[in-house]
């Protein structure tokens, strides 16, 4: 089972909110998934990125592939370059 890293899109309409999910690439976009990662809320000024490093460094390690939207989420929050072994982001309060 090839499992990715990727998002799922949740709230009403043209309101979005999205849910960063460990899911099988064979499922639909909203479909089944196996574990909520974290969330993104583009409508917010600034956006909300709020991604539980443990569980996505956890889906990294044992092979999930991000797509190129949650990898960039990714390497804002920092959790990419924990993954990779680099220097935090300068912009990282921890």
């Amino acid at each position: 089972m090839a499992v990715k890293l990727r998002l799922t899109r949740v709230g009403k309409k043209k309101q979005p909110t999205y849910r960063i999910v460990a899911a099988d690439s064979r499922t639909p976009r909203d479909g089944r998934f196996i574990e909520i990662v974290g969330t993104y809320q583009p409508r917010l000024e600034p956006s909300g990125i709020t991604i539980d490093d443990d569980k996505a460094l956890k889906w990294l390690r044992t092979g999930a592939q991000p797509t190129e939207a949650v990898e960039k989420l990714l390497k804002i929050n920092g959790t990419w370059a924990t993954f990779k072994g680099e220097p935090a982001p300068a912009g990282d309060p921890s």
